[in-house]
């Protein structure tokens, strides 16, 4: 895991590359890489490639970046885990490697495949490849978006980052704010890639590559869709018995948990008392594991309460044999903490803070690397929304395609949502947008409404940020092509936005600021393609297959919990400082003051 940053002066009239702002930008990056930091310049001064070194795969010098081979130079953040057989492929052919890394697989398989290499990397990553034979600068970055990339272009020279703040650091990007960045951020609780916070600045999609030549960054070119991924697992849909379900999935989470834990480094797991996170537990020890350790957060609020994660985190760690530390967070050491969580927040978000303080109590442990239970909801059917919309749509497709009905009963419900805090406005919405997945997944999810947004952002904000977003049409895209039938479009929405622009984002940046690793063995390409056909025609919903999956099953006690989520308790925090009205739109209001009223020119 680590920090890349580069700069391409591709145009002919503009200026070489200034060191200074790329080891500045690089710099901004330490946390994500502490172990040690390098740089390389083209010898026409025209590329700059910069890389802070968090060391987890063959921890010798001969895994530093950036990592040179001929005319080929890369920096990558990430892991790939399959990269041993990837090796022993490529030395079948007749390559020789000089190091253990998995970076020089990278380099070596680029050379053998080009691009197209993409395709059989099994892992997170974001990388930067210059080729010195053609010229120009790959960037791609992995299927589900796990590790991000930034880019901004100024007409001359790109500049890349693993970092919104490390391009800005440099001192060379424009920090004009994207009103469209602030319409994402409230209507969804995050910015929706490929939107930042600034207009200069974008995210490379997930699952995509692009070409940087003498003309500039090229249109990114998808090598996969999490969308035809569930398409092609609907088509290919077989009847399988019960026991034949439960053994391919059995076997699929087996070897993807096996594959997270290649590291030449401990490896940690978090563990709450959900179903999630004790799969991982079970099936990493069923896999050998055997020093693995766990942690789990407590709070004194929580006590005899359902949310209380930590007794029955603490039971699972005994059932399994895995040493467990427990890490008390009381209001104090989350108000002392705020500036720094403030200062880690790359991009606004109204999560991320469970995933900061995991992160801090596995780092003070020793830890580079843990694994995580995200993406089992979105894999296994675990939301409301896989109930509620399917539930919804026949209704509501037909409500929709009534002139003018959606309008009236939007106005009738608002009017009526102003004079008691017991009817939603969401309910107006559901018939003006319920006719198509998307917008219904739009209703389902939004944390404001776009009716709202003028009274949090001003008119010519709202305005101008909602035509830009065009949230719809980024809902839409993540439903195409269609995945065939109710479970898969659901699936599709809820790991191309939910899981991509807020879970992932948000435990990459609350890890990498205490240098750790976080790795998820359920967001993984190979395993969505093995289990997709098996799971996307289940009549059973939930995520009982997953609970049954490790062998022997999940203890009972976590089988039959009810699912609370991982949460701070900052409500009651708040209600002790005597401040009675707090929520996630308080919350966000909050992160929008600090994060973009600094920054917001003219608006």
């Amino acid at each position: 895991m680590c920090g890349i940053n580069g700069i391409f002066a591709y145009r002919a009239d503009a200026p070489p590359v200034d060191r200074n702002e790329l080891l500045a930008s690089r710099e901004c990056m330490r946390s994500r890489g502490p172990d040690a930091a390098d740089a390389w310049f083209s010898h026409d001064g025209r590329v700059g490639l910069g890389h802070r070194r968090l060391a987890i795969i063959d921890l010798s010098p001969g895994g530093a970046q950036p990592m040179r081979r001929g005319e080929r130079v890369v920096v990558y953040n990430g892991e790939i885990y399959n990269y041993r057989a990837l090796r022993a492929e490529l030395e079948r052919e007749g390559v020789h490697f000089s190091s253990h890394s998995d970076t020089e697989v990278l380099l070596a398989l680029y050379a053998r495949r080009g691009v197209a290499m993409l395709e059989q990397l099994r892992g997170m990553f974001a990388l930067a490849l210059w080729d010195g034979e053609t010229n120009r600068l790959l960037l791609a970055r992995d299927p589900y978006g796990i590790k991000p990339l930034y880019y901004a272009d100024d007409g001359g020279t790109l500049r890349i980052a693993s970092q919104v703040k490390a391009l800005v650091a440099g001192g060379r990007v424009s920090k004009q704010f994207d009103p469209a960045a602030a319409a994402g951020f409230f209507l969804r609780g995050t910015v929706p890639e490929p939107f930042t916070m600034y207009r200069a600045i974008r995210a490379l999609p997930a699952g995509s590559y692009a070409w940087v030549d003498a003309n500039g960054i090229g249109n990114p070119v998808p090598y996969f869709s999490i969308a035809a991924t569930l398409r092609d697992g609907v088509a290919h849909a077989r009847e399988v018995s019960d026991d034949e379900r439960a053994a391919i999935v059995h076997d699929a989470l087996l070897e993807s948990v096996r594959y997270h834990m290649v590291a030449d480094v401990p490896v940690g797991a978090f563990l709450s008392a959900g179903i999630d996170s004790t799969a991982i537990v079970a099936l990493a020890r069923e896999s050998g594991a055997d020093d693995l350790q766990t942690m789990t957060l407590r709070f004194a609020e929580y006590r005899g309460r359902d949310n209380d994660e930590a007794p029955l985190a603490q039971l699972v760690a005994q059932q399994y044999g895995v040493p467990h530390t427990i890490r008390d967070l009381t209001r104090d050491d989350f108000r002392a903490e705020l500036p720094k969580i403030f200062a880690a927040m790359d991009q606004p978000t109204v999560d991320g803070l469970n995933s900061y303080f995991i992160s801090k109590a596995a780092a003070e442990l020793g830890l580079k690397v843990a694994m995580s239970g995200t993406g089992g909801d979105e894999l296994f059917g675990g939301y409301t929304s896989f109930r509620d919309i399917p539930r919804w749509m026949p209704v509501t497709q037909v409500l929709a395609r009534v002139p003018g009905l959606g309008e009236g009963v939007y106005r009738v419900n608002r009017a009526l949502a102003k004079r008691s805090r017991h009817i939603s406005p969401k309910m107006g919405e559901i018939v003006r947008y319920g006719g198509s997945w998307a917008g219904a997944y739009l209703v389902k999810r939004g944390r404001f409404l776009s009716s709202e947004l003028p009274d949090v952002l001003g008119d010519d904000v709202a305005r101008e940020g909602l035509a830009r977003l065009d949230l719809l049409g980024l809902l839409e895209r993540a439903v195409t092509p269609d995945p065939g039938n109710a479970y898969a479009r659901i699936a599709a929405l809820e790991s191309s936005l939910y899981l991509r622009n807020q879970l992932l984002r948000d435990m990459d940046w609350a890890s990498m600021a205490h240098s750790l690793e976080v790795r998820v063995p359920l967001v993984d390409a190979h395993l969505l393609r093995k289990l997709a056909p098996v799971l996307v025609t289940r009549r059973e919903r939930g995520k009982g297959i997953l609970a049954n999956a490790p062998r022997p099953p999940l203890p009972p006690e976590i089988r039959k919990r009810r699912k609370t989520g991982f949460t701070l308790p900052i409500k009651e925090w708040l209600r002790q400082e005597g401040r009675v009205e707090f929520g996630k739109r308080s919350w966000a209001r909050r992160v929008y003051e600090v994060m973009f009223a600094p920054e917001n020119g003219s608006y």
